[in-house]
């Protein structure tokens, strides 16, 4: 558990950022069209690479491991599920969007692809 700690914490930082309502904080910040899909698919790879590092850390391997990759697409999509579930059916002052989803989802696919070119032996010559 220690070494997904850094995941954990991000976790619960995305999931707090998430939940929170937003209309006094959007004046303050310059946005443009799709800056929250920007931000969607920034936490999403964060959480992803932390995941993968927690998993390579954990087992102490620089190779990285396709079922790895699986199942770390499978708990970030379902989190990425949870959270707009939460701002649909719970926190009605946000609004749960497919789009965040698919944001969520790139952002996932981004880390995971650096995980696996990251982690991968390199065969020295």
């Amino acid at each position: 558990m220690k070494h997904f700690t850094l995941a954990i914490t991000w976790a619960i930082i995305v999931l707090l950022l998430t939940c929170l309502p937003m209309e006094s904080t959007v004046e303050k910040v310059p946005a443009f069209e799709g800056m929250d899909k920007l931000v969607h698919t920034g936490f999403f790879f964060v959480f992803a690479a932390l995941l993968g590092f927690g998993y390579s850390s954990k087992h102490k391997t620089r190779t990285a491991r396709w079922t790895t990759a699986f199942i770390i697409f499978v708990l970030a999509i379902a989190f990425a599920f949870l959270t707009e579930l939460l701002q649909y059916f719970i926190f009605t002052y946000r609004s749960g969007d497919w789009w965040d989803i698919f944001a969520d989802t790139v952002g996932t696919c981004m880390g995971l692809f650096a995980y696996l070119l990251l982690h991968r032996d390199f065969i020295k010559a």
